[in-house]
């Protein structure tokens, strides 16, 4: 692995058209946030850099409907944005704006050089023109009426009712947004880039050199270059944004995704005089985090730029998320379904922990996820409370009512063999984290942290210190602590139990800090120690806390998630939609209801949920990419009680077990599919089944005799692996 001297961090300038969501998070701020904390905790030179991103269209949209202007829109959702940040704890070294005059510069010097080199095509086109405003229309700024679904207010590049892509001859009826006039074609001049050029540099680069990129980033980027690249235009007509810095160039100005990428560089130009180690001297990682529909910018357009300009590093990476869906719909900020980041620290005030646990346990890494307040608070409660929380707790108690609150000595002489093999995970933990983070595998490195917490619950509920005193038939509790007393001999187990138990405390506060650094915090303050502990040297460690050293009473690190705040949130999003919907969208969204339920009801369903009556409608990729397919291993199988087509079946799923219900017991017998590797529909939301909870559904192929056989690889695999 090439050794990096420095490593500069991109997050994707979000637009200040509007405040931050979820969605935005798991997308891309969240993951380069643990990283960077990771590399720090490691003591690596690490520049964080993002910034708002403060022109384009969007930005004198949001003006029109606001009534105001440009500049105030993007004053009024920096401050927004950037607050909400903060206090979700995404540690940039510098959060900057494009409208910021060193951006200006940057942006327009770079232009210049690109110029000069004669790399545009200047070309004259026929654009939509408002003769009322005297100005000249981008896409976004026509509104007509849908020639898909009838909407009438579909804009020129897209319908956001229907989702399809238009342009602005397609619509019917078509008006300006600025002033209701019917658009006109004139004649004007723009400066185009030759992408075309750079397909040999592009191809090389990415399909040979960055063959480990993620499959969505190179399949997306091949895709691309397989097609053949076309020149882009690098200006627009506008009056806001960067001024294209030519004399005959007036009333224009850069392409948003031209200046916009350029905000990484100038916002590094602002942080540090010493910019140009980190954009030019080979010995720096820059790696860009971003959503999937950024891909083409950061990997093909922006690349070619840097390529093209001469003095620049290209990214090493470019680890691209999918995106997070809300109560399984996408999020819509024109429908106003999503869940906004400053709403939740309204609702949640000290839980950033809580909601940055949930993203990135249930991050769409590899594929679209859903988030829901459900899943929020299973997951808050049952591994945040249950079992990280949980033991934290446990260790304190049991150590200031049994060690007299202090760090117990470590006793040899009496070390067993469930004694050794706990401290071995905990080194063993700490090389699992490093190579999921250097794979940007951010959701199974926080599986790991948790998991190494769920032994820790384990071996205590193996060791039972509390049962080395008078009084244990009743369970410990905080109630009864004070009045138990040790049995004679027993001291030591006690001690050796706690002391390890104390290490591991110690462990997952370094392992957790990344992830949830405010837990951290309160980590290191119930065990008095500084800041320097939480550096990633000191992780594996099994001496980190010294013996006689006294420590804090502990604190609850969560609270758990009550079934009325679920509802709440739950009404809270649906109420919100539904202002933020026409008549028409309410019409047409209750006739889906309907038909949905219709459907439901209608369908014959296999023992496994799939439809028996043969084939299907067409549907688009998205939707078949919403599924998360993956390899499990049957390791047993049981009937259900009362129930003759169903099976129990415990499968490993590699980071995880399930339990999956299903209807296979008249087909096989639970003895004969033990071992068994299956294809599991891994994000199916969890149904019970007699009783029984059942997370997900095991692929089976029915022929026409009615006989079902496992979907399975041709050779056995490690569970948990993808299938795509």
């Amino acid at each position: 692995m090439k050794e990096f001297k420095r490593y500069l961090l991109t997050a994707a300038l979000p637009y200040a058209n509007g405040p931050v969501h979820i969605g935005h998070l798991a997308g891309c701020y969240l993951p380069a946030d643990i990283y960077a904390r990771y590399l720090r905790a490691q003591k690596k030179d690490v520049k964080f850099v993002c910034g708002s991103d403060e022109h384009g269209v969007p930005i004198t949209i949001r003006a029109i409907k606001e009534g105001i202007t440009p500049q105030e829109v993007v004053d009024k959702y920096h401050a927004i944005i950037k607050d909400s940040f903060e206090q979700m704890g995404i540690s940039f070294d510098i959060y900057s704006r494009t409208s910021n005059a060193i951006h200006h510069k940057t942006a327009s010097d770079f232009f210049t050089n690109l110029y000069n080199k004669g790399l545009f095509e200047e070309k004259e086109t026929e654009q939509y023109y408002d003769e009322e405003k005297k100005t000249f229309l981008a896409d976004r700024y026509i509104i007509g009426t849908c020639p898909v679904c009838g909407n009438e207010n579909a804009y020129g590049d897209q319908c956001e009712r229907c989702g399809s892509s238009l342009s602005p001859e397609q619509l019917i009826n078509p008006k300006s947004a600025l002033s209701d006039a019917v658009p006109v074609k004139k004649k004007t001049t723009h400066w185009y880039f030759p992408l075309q050029n750079y397909e040999p540099f592009l191809k090389q680069w990415i399909l040979e050199e960055h063959k480990d990129w993620k499959n969505n980033v190179y399949g997306q980027c091949k895709s691309w270059l397989d097609k053949g690249l076309q020149a882009r235009a690098m200006t627009r007509d506008s009056n806001w944004g960067v001024k294209v810095p030519l004399p005959n160039a007036e009333g224009k100005v850069l392409y948003v995704w031209f200046d916009a990428p350029i905000g990484y560089i100038s916002a590094t130009k602002e942080l540090t005089d010493n910019w140009a180690d980190y954009w030019c001297k080979k010995d720096t990682k820059l790696v860009h985090f971003i959503g999937k529909d950024n891909i083409v910018f950061h990997c093909i357009i922006f690349p070619a730029m840097l390529h093209a300009h001469g003095n620049f590093i290209l990214p090493d990476n470019v680890p691209a998320n999918e995106f997070l869906n809300i109560e399984g719909d996408k999020v819509s900020t024109s429908r106003n379904w999503a869940v906004w980041v400053d709403e939740y620290l309204k609702d949640f005030p000290d839980q950033q922990d809580v909601l940055r646990y949930v993203l990135c346990a249930n991050a769409p890494e590899t594929k679209d996820n859903d988030f829901t307040w459900k899943d929020f608070q299973d997951r808050t409660n049952g591994e945040l409370v249950a079992i990280f929380g949980n033991f934290v707790n446990r260790t304190f108690v049991l150590m200031h009512k049994l060690c007299k609150g202090k760090v117990p000595t470590l006793h040899a002489d009496v070390l067993d063999d469930t004694d050794r093999k706990l401290l071995e995970e905990i080194t063993a933990t700490k090389t699992k984290i490093e190579n999921l983070l250097e794979q940007y595998k951010f959701r199974d490195a926080l599986y790991e942290v948790i998991d190494l917490a769920r032994k820790g619950n384990k071996y205590l509920q193996e060791k039972e210190p509390w049962k080395k005193v008078t009084g244990d038939k009743l369970p410990v509790t905080s109630d009864n602590l004070g009045n138990l007393q040790l049995v004679s001999g027993n001291q030591k187990l006690v001690d050796n139990a706690l002391h390890i138990s104390l290490q591991l405390t110690a462990n997952l506060a370094i392992f957790i800090n990344p992830f949830l650094p405010f837990t951290a915090k309160k980590l290191i303050y119930m065990m008095k120690v500084v800041d320097k502990m939480l550096e990633w040297e000191n992780a594996g460690k099994t001496k980190l806390l010294s013996v006689g050293y006294s420590l804090r009473a502990p604190e609850l690190l969560f609270k758990k998630i009550e079934d009325e705040e679920v509802k709440r949130q739950v009404e809270k999003l649906q109420e919100a939609s539904s202002k933020q919907q026409s008549p028409i969208d309410k019409k047409e969204n209750n006739n889906k209801k309907m038909e949905e339920i219709k459907s439901e009801e209608s369908s014959k369903v296999s023992p496994m949920g799939g439809d028996l009556e043969g084939a299907k409608s067409t549907i688009q990729y998205d939707d078949f990419a919403k599924l998360d397919l993956k390899v499990g291993t049957i390791l047993s199988a049981e009937k259900v009680e009362k129930a003759d087509k169903l099976l129990k079946l415990e499968i490993d799923m590699g980071a995880e077990k399930r339990i999956i219900v299903s209807g296979i017991a008249l087909h096989f017998k639970p003895e004969e599919i033990k071992g068994k590797q299956v294809v599991v529909v891994a994000n199916l939301a969890p149904r019970k089944m007699r009783g029984i909870e059942s997370n997900g559904m095991i692929l089976m192929a029915e022929d026409k005799q009615g006989k079902l056989y496992f979907v399975s690889p041709d050779t056995l695999i490690d569970a948990g692996s993808n299938v795509s």
